[in-house]
């Protein structure tokens, strides 16, 4: 029977639909195209250093991490390089405002100073200059940040997400681990003052004087619950949760501020369309209206919070219901390709000139536009987190190990301690792994490191083991060489069901005589032939095609490798990618485990960020579909 007209029109506008790139994408995308060569904001003809553009500076830095396209960084760094000086100055800033509105683009400047760039010194300068500011800050008597300097004694929801992540990251990065109390001070504050009892909404401001106009005389707090405000506090938890030390004895009081709040959103969500109203609690009231911007912040903080743990898993469907509401009420496809968010309020303040009263009128009189950034912003950020949910339950429970015992370098980290680089997990720079890691754990498994010799005890638990790179002399001046006893343990964790991934190098880098009595267990061995020599930039000396071998790599099919040692196989082991005749990649069936060989670490972040290597090589997709084959292999013991 021959298909009908109707249904090969069905298959291709299937396909279509699924090669469509995803949303947090085309949203950044289309942002992109309608800023070319600078950001600017609302109405404004002029660029200026603002956190609208630090919002969609991080929102595209999310994209990057997901998509591994170099044009996303690119984009962060010549929007920075408008107004970093060398000597760290930021054009058009000025400290003496003592604006927390102006603290969020210096997470991107951390995100500039982490990678490998010739000029990376400048990016620290300047966000020295902003956490300058932030000890400078002017507090209110119990130490909450003024949201400004002409704003005395106030503080604002919005102003915990303009200044908490920054400082959050910073203090990580530069060892300041006494400013972790600050923070958490300033969530204690507005819980503490601005939560209302009856509702467990939170207030947009709080006045410690009680002398604004829009301030309660008995409570200081303003009068109503407008979205965007607590949208801004709800992303400000989520996001300072991600550097918090996890021994930090105020983590769990923030994450019970957001175990308080999710209900609360959950609760005032709309039945029927999944949004939330501009005035979260007055529903249909007249002139009330389905708001963009915080829609789309409380599915980012509520998705993001059920997916790492810090909320019921039932509020990631909240967040479902509300991104489904968003796609269908607010998002746009225009004639250009492009696409648009509608129904974001332009602003809304307290106070000021002309005086904003925090009426319910008040907020109901601002502008309403079409591709303000926050809504754009969020919206991607939202997105990315949609994406993450559709696959994050392939890893879900699986713990994977990366050895930091073979291969063991230290530099000194920015705030001058030594720290292991070089193939780990933490190193953001050109030579780590920390976008693989990255791929885990939106994947939903946990990235863990094995410091010591492998032991039945340290292997307990862990579902995939990965040495790469054993050190020799020259590379350390103690190297930990491959034993027979840590063979013993390792094939008895191989045997019992566990999967082991071998990752070499080309011979003059790598320790392979005590490696190679390793991987001879299992019936591969790393030859002393070394291949894809590449010279300079001339990239495609490293090509590596996939062509009929579709077991691991199902999409990617031109992958970046160069330097390696291709593999010999005997026994159970076999090729898993062949490239002219060498053998690229094995695969070793072991007892009830599962052992995958390749003779270079190919998959650090020089090779997967999209910023080195031709747009034509996939090595990020290809890292994605071996983390997920990887990971099914484990769920098979």
């Amino acid at each position: 029977m021959k298909p009908t007209i109707a249904f090969l029109l069905f298959c291709f506008l299937s396909i279509a639909a699924k090669a469509q790139a995803p949303w947090s994408r085309r949203m950044a995308d289309s942002f992109i195209a309608r800023n070319k060569d600078s950001i600017l904001v609302g109405k404004s003809t002029l660029t200026r250093w603002d956190y609208e553009q630090g919002l969609m500076l991080k929102a595209i830095e999310k994209v990057w991490y997901r998509s591994g396209e170099g044009k996303y960084f690119e984009y962060i760094r010549k929007d920075l390089d408008q107004y970093v000086k060398e000597d760290g100055s930021i054009r058009t800033y000025k400290p003496e405002d003592l604006n927390l509105d102006n603290l969020p683009p210096g997470r991107a400047l951390l995100t500039a100073y982490q990678q490998t760039q010739p000029d990376k010194e400048k990016y620290k300068k300047a966000a020295d200059l902003l956490w300058k500011q932030l000890e400078e800050q002017p507090k209110t008597k119990e130490g909450g940040y003024w949201h400004k300097k002409r704003y005395p004694n106030q503080m604002w929801l919005d102003g915990l997400f303009m200044a908490e992540p920054f400082a959050a990251e910073y203090s990580l990065l530069f060892n300041h681990p006494e400013h972790f109390d600050d923070i958490a001070r300033q969530f204690e504050l507005i819980e503490k003052y601005a939560v209302d009892p009856k509702t467990g909404l939170i207030y947009h401001g709080y006045d410690e004087s009680k002398e604004q106009k829009w301030a309660d005389k008995t409570t200081g707090v303003s009068p109503h619950f407008w979205g965007r405000a607590i949208g801004w506090y709800a992303m400000a938890l989520v996001e300072v949760l991600d550097y918090l030390p996890k021994d930090h004895p105020k983590r769990a009081e923030l994450i019970k501020y957001l175990q308080r709040l999710a209900p609360v959103l959950a609760k005032y969500q709309d039945k029927n369309s999944g949004l939330w109203y501009q005035i979260v609690d007055q529903g249909n009231r007249k002139g009330n209206y389905f708001e963009a911007s915080a829609s789309c912040m409380f599915v980012y903080a509520l998705a993001k919070g059920s997916r790492l743990g810090y909320i019921p898993a039932t509020y990631a469907l909240t967040a479902k219901r509300g991104y489904e509401g968003i796609l269908k009420s607010f998002i746009v496809k225009e004639s250009d390709g492009l696409i648009s968010i509608d129904k974001t309020v332009s602003v809304g303040g307290l106070g000021g000139t002309p005086y904003r009263d925090g009426t319910y009128e008040y907020y109901l009189s601002e502008l309403i536009r079409k591709n303000d950034l926050k809504g754009v912003g969020p919206f991607i950020m939202a997105s990315v987190e949609m994406e993450i949910a559709a696959e994050n339950n392939i890893g879900n429970g699986k713990k994977v190990a990366l050895d930091y015992y073979f291969n063991h370098e230290f530099r000194k980290n920015a705030a001058g301690q030594q720290e292991p680089f070089h193939y780990t997990w933490e190193d953001r720079q050109h030579s780590g792994f920390w976008l693989w890691g990255n791929i885990y754990h939106d994947l939903g498994a946990q990235t863990v490191s094995i410091p010591a010799a492998p032991t039945a005890e340290n292997l307990k638990g862990i579902d995939v083991y990965i040495i790469v790179d054993p050190d020799t002399k020259k590379e350390t001046a103690t190297p930990n060489f491959v034993q027979p006893k840590d063979i013993a343990e390792i094939e008895k964790w191989v045997k019992a069901g566990g999967v082991l991934m071998l990752m070499a190098n080309d011979t003059s880098n790598c320790e392979i005589p005590h490696f190679n009595e390793l991987a001879k267990v299992f019936g591969i061995q790393f030859t002393n032939k070394n291949r894809n020599m590449v010279q300079g930039t001339q990239f495609e000396q490293g090509r590596i095609d996939v062509t009929t071998d579709r077991n691991i790599f199902t999409t990617a099919s031109k992958l970046y490798i160069k330097e390696l040692s291709p593999l010999a196989l005997t026994n159970n082991a076999k090729s898993a990618l062949t490239d002219h005749g060498d053998i690229i990649m094995a695969v070793s069936k072991y007892g009830k485990g599962t052992v995958f060989a390749i003779g270079d670490p190919w998959i650090y972040n020089e090779y997967l960020d999209g910023r080195r290597i031709d747009n034509s090589f996939q090595n990020f997709d290809a890292a994605k579909e071996l983390s997920i084959w990887l990971l099914k292999q484990a769920a098979k013991k």
